[in-house]
């Protein structure tokens, strides 16, 4: 015969796995980070059911730009280290550095932070991180949801999405509508494999029984793999002002390969000199662990080349005096040539 479960005479929300407190102190925590990112549009401050946000004075026809993406498995080498306080910068860097791409100037943030039992010291971690990176790119911290679901994830675990919203005048819209022959590509160095590519880097270290503490040079693989994700914000704003820029391309998931084709038509193609740049350290040290090819790598992670901006050959010495001025380390990648049918298009030479 069965014991009978014993039944507890009160079931309230916090036996069930949900710390009201503990998400109403996280709200307080988190307040002093956001105040710090807040911009002159912002009405109120967070807490609220809704985030309200003023449009930007200045504007004759504005048009909102808006993005939204996570970290991936990143967040699970971030778990394992322990190590909470960057992986924020990465999720604002997803989100802020693709709307960048159509020109647009990011105006707020929100995030959603999931995870099964709330530890409030590693939320408020994570969400300084988020407002680093929105002090960073000059956007405020709107709001966000914090869901604690017990069940939904193990112990320690938790996810993270963002989602950004942006500005620009309909008439300085970036769409590659301009590219002709002989325009330049110009790449912007990245910190490392951003939030890309980490499934197969983390096989790679369960397959190899790697220490990720143990040195690449004068690094270790983990400080190298948790650099956060580069914001190009500043210095392509600043730019935008000076020069014309005809494209752009956020080099994420896909690399060099599938992600440039993306800001130009289809009768271009890219013509990529491979020795233009120094692949770094770290992407060296996955193509000899996983056995890649070089194509496979310019096909899954950035190589060292987080963001691309097409220009005029004509401007090409100021666009990178100005990039190079707001801290920027800058690349002549190859330029765009006309594409016949049967080409790629991305070619490497």
């Amino acid at each position: 015969m069965s014991e009978k479960k014993t039944i507890p005479n009160k079931i309230d929300y916090k036996s069930s796995g949900v710390d009201i407190d503990a998400g109403e102190s996280l709200v307080e925590r988190i307040k002093p980070f956001a105040k710090k990112t807040s911009r002159p549009e912002l009405l109120g401050s967070i807490g609220g059911f809704g985030s309200l946000f003023e449009i930007p004075t200045g504007y004759k026809n504005p048009v909102m730009v808006s993005g939204t993406d996570g970290v991936g498995t990143k967040l699970k080498l971030a778990i394992e280290l322990g190590q909470h306080n960057t992986i924020g910068q990465d999720l604002v860097g997803m989100c802020v550095n693709d709307i960048l791409v159509q020109g647009a100037e990011p105006l707020f943030f929100l995030d959603y932070y999931a995870c099964g039992k709330l530890e409030v010291d590693q939320a408020a971690s994570v969400i300084e991180g988020i407002a680093r990176g929105c002090q960073l790119s000059g956007c405020s911290l709107a709001g966000g949801e914090t869901a604690e679901m017990p069940g939904m994830y193990n112990e320690g675990d938790y996810d993270l999405a963002g989602f950004a919203v942006g500005i620009v005048e309909k008439n300085e819209i970036i769409d590659g509508r301009d590219i002709k022959d002989g325009d330049v590509l110009l790449g912007l160095k990245s910190s490392g494999p951003h939030s890309n590519g980490y499934s197969l880097i983390r096989k790679i270290i369960e397959s190899h029984d790697i220490n990720i503490h143990d040195q690449i040079g004068e690094q270790t693989i983990a400080t190298l793999l948790m650099e956060p994700t580069r914001l190009y914000v500043k210095s392509i704003l600043n730019l935008k002002k000076e020069v014309k820029i005809k494209a752009m391309s956020h080099i994420t998931g896909g690399g060099l390969t599938e992600n440039l084709p993306r800001s130009y038509p289809n009768s271009f193609k890219a013509q990529i000199d491979p020795k233009s740049w120094k692949m770094p350290s770290i992407f060296e040290w996955v193509m000899e662990k996983a056995n890649l090819n070089i194509e496979e790598m310019y096909r899954t992670f950035n190589c060292g080349i987080g963001f691309v901006v097409i220009v005029d050959s004509s401007d090409v010495p100021m666009a990178r005096e100005i990039l190079e001025a707001n801290g920027e380390e800058v690349t002549q990648l190859g330029q765009i040539e006309k594409r016949e049918p049967i080409e790629n298009l991305v070619t490497y030479i």
